[in-house]
Order: C-alpha cells, then sequence, then structure tokens
C-alpha cells in the first residue's frame, strides 16, 4: 500500500530511514531495484530525497549507477549518522510514519515469512504532515548540525554519495 503510494508521486518524494538497502518490488511479473521506480519518476520531474543514517552496501551503489541516478538533478540522497526515524512524504499531500526501513525486509518483496514485524500509520493530517516535512527539512538542510553532539563522530556533515 505505502510502496503504491510513493510511486503515484506527481511532485516530491521524500524518504527518511536509518537503513537503506537494494529493496526489490514486484514489476510486470517479475521483481526489479526500487531505485528504478525512482528513476522514472525523476525523468517524469518528480523531486526524490532519501535521507539516510548508514552506509548504502556494495549492491545498493550497483543498482543506483544501473538506474542512472547517479548525478540526476531530480534524486538526492544525503547520509547523517543520527537519522532513526522513519517517513515518507509525498507531493505535500499525504505522509507515512512507522517503524520500517527503506529495505526488503521492511517495505519490499520479501516473502511473508521473511519479512520483518513493523508497523505505521498513513494519513492526511495537515498538521502530523508539517511537522515531518519540518523535521526532514531540519536535518536535510543541516539546521540539526550546529546544536548537534556528535559532530567528532559525523565524517562528514549530510554527505552526498559520490560513488
Amino acid at each position: 500500500m505505502v510502496l503504491g503510494r510513493m510511486l503515484e508521486a506527481k511532485r516530491s518524494l521524500w524518504i527518511a530511514s536509518a537503513n537503506v538497502k537494494d529493496m526489490h518490488v514486484e514489476h510486470r511479473r517479475s521483481y526489479r531495484s526500487v531505485l528504478k521506480d525512482f528513476r522514472d519518476l525523476t525523468r517524469r520531474g518528480v523531486d526524490v530525497r532519501i535521507l539516510h543514517a548508514g552506509v548504502p552496501g556494495e549492491r545498493y551503489r550497483h543498482s543506483l549507477k544501473e538506474a542512472g541516478l547517479l548525478g540526476a538533478a531530480e534524486f538526492t540522497m544525503r547520509r547523517c549518522p543520527r537519522v532513526h526515524f522513519k517517513c515518507v512524504l509525498v507531493d505535500d499531500d499525504w505522509v507515512f510514519l512507522g517503524s520500517p526501513n527503506l529495505t526488503g525486509a521492511g517495505m519490499g518483496a520479501k516473502s511473508e515469512g521473511r519479512r520483518n514485524f513493523e508497523t505505521g500509520i498513513l494519513s492526511r493530517d495537515a498538521t502530523l504532515r508539517d511537522r515531518l516535512t519540518t523535521l526532514f527539512l531540519d536535518v536535510w538542510e543541516g539546521r540539526m548540525c550546529e546544536s548537534c553532539g556528535r559532530k567528532k563522530s559525523c565524517p562528514l556533515p549530510l554527505e552526498e554519495p559520490n560513488f
């Protein structure tokens, strides 16, 4: 349900996730990396942003290159080691707030017996949406860096991948 709505974005798809992995999703009776769906969104002019904490693994980096997202104007990833919240903001219209990371076990095409037990809410509540948008942008734009107590362990504030 959440993934389907994510891929219907018209203007923006902003995702916050502690971890990102090469999540595969159903596509025409097969499976493919969700990054190819994100590429399709960017080609339609959708602003896709991923805010994450962990360093993406080799498979994710390979799929990122394969999808042609590196250097795409409408696709940006930023890493902040303190990000632990998980949310999806679409078109300033609706929000998903929950426990799953952007991984196969959290949101992807893993079989039911292999998925994590996750929970979340999908909402159009303006107050919730505004608060999550503010949090996302405060981290994304570096407003949290000034008061961060972990500056010494931060490799590079708001690091963007350069694979």
